[in-house]
């Protein structure tokens, strides 16, 4: 393990991080418990249409890539003074392209939403759920940019609290809107999408109102985004977003792949992916660690330190994700009784879980690496592997293995499993061979 005061370095960024993340797919569980009381097409319905969105979402994230790349290395060279500036280039191109992308996508919802399931009343919980929550698409575009900042200048405690702050007022409008409590009507599924929308709009307005305090020093709101900042900012964003699209396009196939198979096959596949979202999260909150520490580094010319960084985080990563992996292996029906309430639907899910549990501490290691990478700007490397090993070994040999040949989930997670050990290798000698110390942000 590194010495105690890397390890307390690393803890102090990534443990806001896991926290704030935590919380965002905790609520996604508690979505899926709320919702999960409606039946299973209800939950089919809203885990089809929640990874659309997470789909068109996508195509915003690569912002707090792009961002946390050139304002850590900005921080690490101690040029503060416009710190702001990528920022608020982000912010810019996450407005326009949010309104572009919200109106494109609620009209098309109803059209493409019938190809993602075969089953009518799936489609008919889906896409009223997918429209409102499209409504918090360009929220979401620039929440990502703050995401960004926050953590490239060392202060993930502001994305933690704000992400708290979203999510409690997430869950009381759930209550709200899902049941019709407090004399408001009973939406049920869409209301969970409509109190998701409103929620990132109100995590949006505090991101600007702490910005404001926190970063007058920094420039905020006080300085214009050059053509070149723009411009770069979109160079490193915008593999990002594609890496992100192509990974959540692939993730909903995944949800085709498994409607294949049969609806209760999807009802637990829902919350298989949404345990496995929140058991990877402790990875990428070291993964963002990594990217600002190392970025950190390289902007004070420490290029060894950089490299290393990536190493120490990886360490911390395989203690943490291999007791979480542990809970899964030894405990699985306990943990999906809390989602899914038919008996049969939870034996379906038994198995798959336990593999992942078995297999997440080499996860962890890929994803610290590909974002460390993503955070020292090398974001077109990790795009490629993403996409090549997802659409080219893992959508095809699932579909085969599952619903082909008949292993249905079991067979889904086993090629899961080796697909995501296989970019751990993959990302991990990207790292060894350093040539990402000469990219230039």
């Amino acid at each position: 393990m590194p010495p105690k005061h890397r390890i307390a370095t690393i803890l102090g960024l990534a443990l806001p991080i896991i926290g704030g993340m935590m919380s965002q797919n905790i609520l996604n569980l508690v979505d899926t418990a709320m919702v999960g009381t409606l039946g299973d097409t209800a939950l089919a319905g809203t885990g089809m249409g929640g990874f659309a969105n997470f789909m068109a979402v996508s195509l915003l994230i690569g912002f707090s890539a792009g961002v946390q790349a050139m304002v850590s290395r900005r921080m690490g060279a101690g040029d503060t003074q416009k710190l702001t500036e990528p920022l608020h280039g982000a912010l810019l191109w996450a407005f326009v392209a949010g309104g572009v992308l919200t109106i494109a996508y609620v009209w098309l919802t109803p059209i493409l939403f019938p190809y993602l399931h075969p089953d009518v009343q799936v489609a008919s919980v889906g896409i009223p759920y997918l429209q409102a929550r499209l409504m918090g698409l360009m929220a979401a575009g620039l929440n990502m940019s703050f995401r960004g900042y926050w953590n490239g200048i060392g202060k993930p405690g502001i994305y933690f609290r704000t992400l708290v702050f979203m999510h409690v007022i997430n869950i009381f409008l759930n209550w709200v809107l899902i049941f019709g409590n407090l004399g408001i009507e009973a939406y049920g599924a869409t209301g969970a999408g409509m109190a998701s929308a409103i929620a990132t709009w109100c995590g949006a307005i505090y991101y600007f109102i702490q910005a404001s305090m926190v970063s007058k020093d920094h420039g905020f709101l006080r300085i214009w985004p050059s053509a070149s900042i723009q411009k770069r900012v979109l160079s490193l964003s915008i593999p990002s977003s594609i890496q992100t699209l192509m990974f959540s396009t692939g993730m909903t196939l995944l949800f085709w792949i498994i409607g294949q198979v049969g609806t209760a096959e999807t009802a637990a596949g829902t919350v298989l992916i949404n345990l496995m979202l929140v058991a990877v999260l402790p990875g990428i909150a070291f993964g963002m660690s990594t990217a600002t520490l190392s970025g950190q580094a390289l902007g004070r010319q420490d290029q060894e330190d950089a490299y290393q960084w990536g190493w120490d985080v990886s360490k911390v990563a395989i203690g943490c994700m291999g007791l979480i992996g542990l809970c899964m292996v030894l405990f699985p029906q306990w943990i999906l009784s809390g989602f899914l309430h038919e008996p049969s639907t939870i034996t379906l899910a038994k198995v798959p879980l336990q593999i992942f549990g078995a297999t997440i501490f080499v996860d962890g290691v890929g994803i610290v690496f590909q974002h460390g990478l993503m955070g020292v700007g090398a974001t077109k490397t990790t795009m490629k592997v993403v996409i090549i090993l997802q659409w080219g070994f893992f959508l095809p040999a699932a579909y085969l293995i599952g619903p082909m040949m008949g292993f249905g989930l079991v067979g889904i997670w086993s090629m899961h499993a080796i697909w995501r050990s296989l970019k751990a290798c993959v990302f991990g000698l990207i790292w060894q061979r350093r040539n990402w110390m000469a990219i230039q942000v």
